[in-house]
């Protein structure tokens, strides 16, 4: 399989009809091997438009899905990111190489495990995995520039955007099916946000985002 023949066709065919223009986005969609980070007999497989299957029962992103989402959230080089379910490595490798540090939380010790490997063959050394449930952020570590979810949730969190720095973007996908919204989440001042609905989609749920009450999710 010619893996560069395919990457320029998924990036031409489903990433730019998606409004992914930004050519540091694009051009990040070469040089970070998308099927290095999927398993042996998913690699052909690594730039189909679906969402592929990891070990732990969750899903990886579509490619289009993932690009939507760096350049939405207008990662700066000198950004602290936080990203929420780190899952194969890929989504958290493209942060890194727009932003200056991430920290990714990862529920599943397994699946943190094979992202430190992913990350560690393709030479990102910028990266902090910690492992535990992310919903509620890390606010030991916080304020954060920037703040990724990389699954859906019925609400946005009170907590992440609490753990936002002034002028940070937290963006997500939030909702119930049928209808889902990426939203980005963007801190003005200490005490006020603004929330903008950037377009409809749905996303498979964060990982065991049930364990969390719903009283503590803000509407």
């Amino acid at each position: 399989m010619d893996f560069e023949k395919t990457r320029f066709n998924m990036v031409e065919q489903q990433i730019r009809p998606w409004d992914v223009l930004d050519t540091n986005v694009l051009d990040l969609l070469f040089h970070v091997k998308r099927e290095d980070f999927v398993a042996d007999n998913q690699r052909q497989l690594a730039f189909v438009d679906t969402e592929l299957p990891l070990p732990n029962g969750s899903k990886m992103l579509q490619p289009k899905m993932e690009a939507r989402l760096v350049q939405d959230a207008a990662i700066q080089p000198s950004d602290k990111i936080l990203e929420i379910g780190t899952g194969s490595g890929y989504l958290t490798a493209l942060l890194a190489k727009m932003g200056k540090q991430v920290v990714s939380v990862e529920i599943d010790p397994a699946q943190k495990a094979l992202a430190a490997a992913n990350l560690k063959k393709a030479g990102i050394a910028n990266v902090t995995l910690v492992e535990g449930d992310g919903v509620l952020g890390l606010a030991e570590q916080a304020p954060y520039d920037v703040i990724v979810v990389g699954g859906s949730l019925p609400v946005v969190p009170q907590e992440l955007k609490n753990q936002l720095a002034v002028g940070g973007r937290l963006i997500l996908v939030a909702g119930d099916l049928p209808v889902m919204a990426c939203k980005l989440i963007e801190r003005e001042t200490n005490t006020s946000f603004r929330e903008t609905a950037l377009f409809e989609t749905c996303v498979e749920r964060l990982k065991k985002f049930e364990a969390v009450e719903p009283a503590r999710f803000s509407f």
